[in-house]
């Protein structure tokens, strides 16, 4: 069973069957309140208005989320399983639809597709999963690569494509170590590239991006350690929201564009145009996850 919503503003609270947590609870304490109320069994009203309490609570962090929210720039779709073998056509789907809506609306908007399993019990556990469904996304794609993005994974300037648009992904689970990824079911949010380059072009986006990590540190008690400027590392390090050691690759596979390859002239060779050219620039212990607890890396 699938749903596709476009939101409107924002309900009342209680106007879904699913009783709002009083607004008093710091945001920890309402996801963990709304992380009881077995929303994977609930209707998709629900799970709707479970992800708009999140995203709409005042602690909650990013100021693009609460504007898509509050503008009901939100495309929303649930599904029932992230590893579900007909997942990826479905989203696909969904994807082109939501980049065709939006085309040439200026401002803030997401796509979010929620899953009401398998839920994680560890970080490791929703990174297979997420990476597993943007393989299968990937490979069910016939067009070509998103211009103005890179698409080797490992690549500073890649961003995932999907249906001839780039996308900036945020995971979002009910295991996670950082309170502003941790949702009561497996979510990804998939944000245009496009409307950071609008927000750069119309010199909004520094300003924006301090203000977000200082209302994530000060939820958090520290600055997220997988956070970086595009261009300064592969930003899939930060689609799971998992801690990653030096060294570590997106396992993503994407196979080469027609004409990804030129002829050296000189050598006979076929050389790659796309180079790995990534250098790590996080600190910190790799041991330790997002929230600061020594954890256990596959």
């Amino acid at each position: 069973m699938t749903t596709d919503t476009r939101t409107a503003a924002p309900t009342p609270a209680g106007t879904a069957g699913l009783r709002s947590p009083d607004e008093h609870h710091g945001l920890e304490t309402t996801l963990d309140l709304l992380a009881r109320m077995d929303l994977a069994h609930a209707s998709e009203a629900d799970v709707l208005r479970a992800m708009e309490l999140m995203v709409t609570h005042a602690e909650f962090p990013c100021l693009g989320a609460k504007s898509v929210f509050r503008r009901g720039s939100v495309a929303h779709v649930v599904l029932d399983d992230m590893d579900d073998p007909d997942v990826p056509a479905r989203l696909l789907e969904r994807l082109q639809a939501f980049a065709a809506d939006i085309d040439g609306e200026s401002g803030f908007h997401s796509f979010i597709a929620t899953f009401r399993g398998p839920l994680p019990t560890t970080e490791a556990d929703f990174e297979a999963s997420l990476f597993g469904l943007l393989q299968r996304l990937h490979d069910a794609d016939d067009r070509s690569w998103a211009d103005g993005v890179g698409s080797d994974p490992n690549d500073p300037h890649f961003a995932f494509s999907a249906g001839g648009s780039a996308y900036f992904i945020v995971g979002l689970h009910p295991a996670a170590s950082r309170v502003a990824r941790r949702a009561p079911l497996p979510t990804l949010v998939f944000n245009p590239h496009g409307q950071f380059e609008e927000l750069r072009a119309e010199g909004r986006f520094d300003g924006m991006r301090t203000t977000i990590r200082r209302r994530d540190e000060d939820l958090q008690g520290f600055v997220n350690p997988m956070v970086a400027d595009h261009g300064d590392s592969t930003e899939a390090l930060q689609y799971s929201g998992r801690r990653h050691a030096a060294g570590w690759e997106p396992p993503l596979d994407v196979k080469p564009a027609a004409g990804s390859e030129v002829l050296d002239l000189h050598t006979d060779d076929r050389v790659k145009t796309n180079t790995d050219t990534r250098t790590d620039t996080h600190q910190g212990n790799p041991h330790d996850d997002l929230a600061g607890r020594t954890a256990q890396h596959d």
